[in-house]
């Protein structure tokens, strides 16, 4: 898994222009090990999703750590290929190592550049079976122009994926004191970067206005109670959220970093009570292009 410069005609990494990924989050370790958690959470339900059959030529936009586009590199098999491109070079630094301790150095190909200018050769266009993004779109000012590069980059009849967050779905109970407070100052976070915490409602709205026919909607469930043996994990990356966001949300003046520190510790607290359960989920729209 070697990582591709932005191929001759089509813009890629480089100087960042307006409409450009924002990631809240940032690329610190702390935050690769929590997305490599997420992956380690959510792939198997994501790759039933995904229903491939093999052979099919594969687009990941936005791949991050490239953990789920290996996973879908090795259910399409030999025969098919994953193109994954990612705008971080820390991202992709890390995916590559990840990759070659998992010995699968070859599996994906990587690209770095930037989503709303996929940075795919002239002839590429129109070629890929499957075009997929997850947790992208709430990162991008302008998501209508990522998934109509989307569709363009498949053949009529292929397939466009998009999963994405509903940040008002999460519920807790019993509540978790300062919780929901901290909560909506991340959501807010959000808004104050030009981006939307709810873009997941709006997936099969995005298919249709970059014209491709919406086939599917669903959900992708992501949480569980006290007593499952990987609660623990989704407590901890939920946590990992709120503190990777707590200095923008500092910054941004939506509460004060003692007020943060209060909520994290109680949602730390919660997720030891016995009768602690989450709820959360993310949308899962899909759509064909004609």
């Amino acid at each position: 898994m070697r990582p591709r410069g932005r191929p001759r005609g089509r813009a890629g990494g480089g100087r960042k222009r307006p409409g450009d990924t924002v990631y809240l989050h940032g690329t610190a370790r702390s935050e690769q090990d929590r997305l490599s958690v997420m992956n380690d959470l959510l792939n198997a339900a994501s790759l039933r999703e995904m229903d491939l059959r093999g052979g099919e030529r594969i687009l990941d936009v936005g791949s991050g750590l490239a953990q789920f586009a290996r996973a879908m590199a090795r259910r399409t098999g030999p025969s098919g290929r994953v193109v994954a491109v990612e705008r971080s070079r820390e991202q992709i630094a890390t995916a590559i190592r990840l990759a070659r301790a998992d010995g699968e150095e070859g599996l994906v190909e990587l690209r770095q550049g930037q989503a709303p200018a996929v940075p795919l050769r002239k002839d590429e266009w129109g070629t890929f079976d499957v075009a997929h993004a997850r947790f992208l779109l709430e990162h991008v000012p302008d998501p209508l122009t990522v998934v109509r590069a989307m569709v363009r980059a498949v053949r009529p009849g292929g397939r466009i994926v998009l999963q994405d967050d509903n940040h008002d779905t999460m519920r807790l109970y019993p509540k978790a004191d300062g919780f929901e407070r901290l909560w909506k100052a991340y959501m807010q976070t959000y808004q104050r970067l030009g981006n939307d915490p709810h873009v997941g409602h709006r997936l099969v709205s995005l298919l249709c206005a970059a014209g491709a026919t919406p086939r599917r909607a669903t959900w992708i469930f992501y949480g569980g109670c006290r007593g499952n043996r990987r609660f623990g994990a989704h407590v901890e990356t939920l946590i990992g959220v709120l503190e990777s966001a707590r200095a923008t949300i500092v910054e941004a003046g939506l509460l004060r970093d003692d007020q943060c520190a209060q909520g994290i510790e109680a949602l730390r607290a919660w997720g030891r009570r016995p009768d602690a359960a989450m709820w959360f989920s993310f949308s899962w729209a899909e759509g064909l292009r004609p």
